[in-house]
């Protein structure tokens, strides 16, 4: 049997479309899951036209669903369990995901605010990790209104650090403060004093322009390059004392932090921002907003089945 899912296609718009691709065999340390919602990140736009992602290939990391079948060898959530997941070829109607990848979703937490977590979630929490987070650091957050950085603000001023939030637009900027920002700027006028830590996900010139802030010692952690501008830095602008600028990408399972952020989220002490909802038959509506930057916080797809599918199952809520 088939199942529909978001391929990658060149000729089409957002250069994805739905196609019907073989019903998936899940391995000995895997479950099959029934997906009923994922999350679109810039990444994924990316992956689409880069190559990075093959013609014809499943697109997508973040998805949300149901436990339908568990893992052969007796490993992962059992069948029935809500799960959040982060996996290559997530968007399909069902996905074989390595329980290493996944967590269970807590009672209280809806599925459409679940799928958020994922690559947004994990980027956010390990970027800051590995910057070395403290109470006494000051952080700054490009991009702050976007996904990651709605999280990444968050989780900074959960840990005490004074967080500086940088947008694009007053607009973007709204509601920063509420969920833990210190200082909110447009771009990043009215920045003199030195920071810590900066989680970029902007890149471009104000990724030149952070660096240019750090303390002796700092870390850039660069998550994100949405402005798609090069990033060209002055004569001599790398020579000095000791900091770092690191690339970041998301290696191994995520599935342990996965559960720390939804279990954040379900207790309400992690906000999760929805800023487009939709059928995934409108992924070239939900790619070109966020390629906009009209999306503030996630844009969530639903998964809308074939008449055929949904006949053959039913959903489970």
């Amino acid at each position: 049997m088939s199942v529909r899912a978001l391929v990658v296609d060149p000729s089409a718009p957002a250069a994805v479309r739905l196609a019907e691709v073989p019903d998936p065999v899940p391995g000995p340390g895997q479950v099959l899951v029934d997906v009923s919602h994922n999350s679109l990140n810039h990444g994924d736009l990316n992956d689409a036209r880069s190559g990075r992602v093959p013609v014809g290939a499943v697109l997508g990391s973040d998805a949300a669903g149901v436990v339908v079948q568990a893992a052969a060898d007796g490993t992962g959530p059992a069948v029935g369990t809500r799960v959040v997941a982060l996996a290559s070829g997530a968007f399909a109607e069902r996905v074989a995901i390595g329980v290493g990848g996944l967590a269970e979703v807590p009672e209280g937490l809806d599925l459409a605010k679940a799928v958020a977590l994922p690559v947004a979630g994990v980027a956010a929490l390990r970027s800051l990790r590995a910057a070395g987070l403290g109470a006494d650091k000051r952080v700054l957050i490009t991009g702050a209104s976007g996904g990651v950085g709605r999280f990444a603000v968050q989780l900074a001023a959960r840990a005490g650090a004074h967080v500086i939030a940088s947008v694009g637009s007053t607009s973007r900027g709204a509601g920063l403060v509420d969920i833990g920002a210190d200082e909110v700027l447009i771009g990043l006028d009215g920045l003199e004093q030195p920071v810590d830590v900066v989680i970029d996900s902007v890149g471009g010139p104000r990724l030149v322009a952070a660096w240019s802030l750090l303390v002796p010692g700092g870390s850039v952690q660069s998550v994100g390059w949405t402005s798609g501008e090069p990033a060209v830095f002055p004569p001599y602008a790398t020579i000095g004392p000791a900091k770092s600028l690191t690339s970041f990408v998301i290696e191994g399972d995520a599935g342990p932090d996965l559960a720390v952020l939804a279990a954040l989220a379900a207790e309400g002490a992690l906000s999760v921002e929805i800023g487009w909802q939709g059928s995934w038959d409108r992924f070239a509506e939900a790619a070109e907003a966020l390629h906009g930057r009209r999306v503030s916080g996630k844009a969530v797809l639903q998964v809308s089945r074939s008449e055929r599918r949904a006949a053959a199952f039913p959903s489970q809520g």
